[in-house]
């Protein structure tokens, strides 16, 4: 009986000796992200922007001219968009050429495909956005 409760007593510490022992990475999970910044992905899709990794999560707006019609105003996209860096994620609507910033880095939605028309109305899984890395432009502006 005592060689059972010495086995368990190791068994534990060992254990909890493990447990302690939990990594963290310190940067972002980029396995299964095949694509860097310029890539256009699908919602859903991450990938990878300098040393940060972007992922779109829905359209919240989506209001841009169609190419076919004459507007009075050329509308907007707004994304809501995932930004997961080395231990922390943020979630943000991005406008299609704007930047957002967070966590000292810097994220910039160039484009958003297909482009709208009058004949049909896009479906979620037609789009297609091209994230970059927005610190250049920030400096440069």
């Amino acid at each position: 009986m005592t060689t059972t409760r010495t086995a368990l007593a190791a068994l534990a510490l060992a254990s909890s000796t493990l447990a302690a022992c939990v990594v963290v990475p310190d940067a972002p999970n980029v396995i299964g992200t095949p694509w860097n910044e310029g890539t256009p992905v699908p919602l859903g899709q991450p990938v990878k922007v300098a040393d940060i990794v972007v992922t779109p999560i829905r359209v919240v707006e989506d209001s841009r001219c169609p190419i076919n019609a004459r507007c009075v105003w050329a509308g907007r996209l707004v994304v809501e968009t995932r930004i997961d860096g080395a231990g922390w994620r943020d979630t943000a609507n991005i406008t299609l050429g704007e930047t957002y910033g967070t966590h000292e880095k810097v994220v910039r939605l160039i484009a958003g495909e297909p482009n709208k028309t009058t004949q049909e109305e896009i479906k979620p899984n037609q789009y297609r956005f091209t994230y970059e890395d927005g610190a250049w432009y920030v400096e440069y502006k």
